[in-house]
């Protein structure tokens, strides 16, 4: 069984000091992850790091930099905290290796992400869990643009042979309008992009906080199921 996990950036950083992790909260995460029995890929986002670099050269999902320093500079920015998270999946016990999104992936012209899956799997089958991050992308006609770890996370779950996906974030799943968790959804109209995206998922998605990731890796349906098949 091979599952894809991420880490929002929200979770493993200080989001409002610049380059910041939240050491104590990455420890517990890598702590959950070490104790998975499936095949993990594991997905952060940029929080403090990604976000405060790209934001500081005007780079997002939408707009471009043709500046191969810029590019770099938020590509670093990013490789210090998956350098931090690796460091914290090592410690406690976990063959994290890094799969660096500026070096393997792409966008189309009108956003469409590529993604081989090829070098994932391979680590997979090889006993290692790779470990994916937000980072700038080339974009056909746009130059490097930031690609999520949303958008890698439903990349990866339509290239490999996934069976769950679990998105861990500060909230503990799709609130309602009262600010309740929503258990289950099968069908939307209106709501979040992202939630409509993991509709269309060959495998439930499942939203969640931090103190649910072990309950999610053992096999658990924490905070909020979305569930596209029918």
């Amino acid at each position: 069984m091979t599952t894809v996990l991420k880490l929002g950036g929200s979770v493993v950083t200080e989001k409002d000091a610049p380059e910041t992790v939240d050491g104590d909260a990455l420890a517990t995460a890598a702590a959950a992850v070490a104790e998975a029995d499936d095949d993990l890929v594991a997905v952060h986002g940029g929080g403090s790091f990604g976000h405060h670099a790209a934001a500081e050269r005007g780079v997002s999902s939408s707009e471009g930099t043709r500046s191969a320093t810029d590019a770099v500079a938020i590509h670093g920015a990013m490789g210090r905290l998956n350098r931090a998270v690796l460091d914290a999946f090592h410690e406690a016990g976990v063959e994290a290796l890094p799969v660096r999104p500026l070096s393997v992936a792409s966008r189309d012209g009108d956003g469409t992400l590529s993604l081989p899956t090829g070098s994932t799997e391979r680590m997979l089958e090889g006993g290692f869990t790779p470990v994916l991050h937000g980072d700038g992308v080339v974009q056909s006609g746009s130059g490097v643009t930031i690609t999520s770890g949303d958008d890698l996370v439903v990349a990866l779950a339509r290239g490999l042979d996934v069976d769950r996906v679990g998105l861990c974030s500060t909230v503990p799943g799709v609130l309602d309008t009262e600010g309740d968790v929503v258990d289950r959804i099968e069908r939307t109209g209106g709501m979040a992009a992202k939630v409509e995206t993991l509709l269309t998922l060959s495998a439930p998605a499942h939203v969640f906080g931090p103190d649910d990731i072990p309950e999610f890796l053992s096999g658990g349906s924490p905070g909020t199921v979305v569930d596209g098949r029918g």
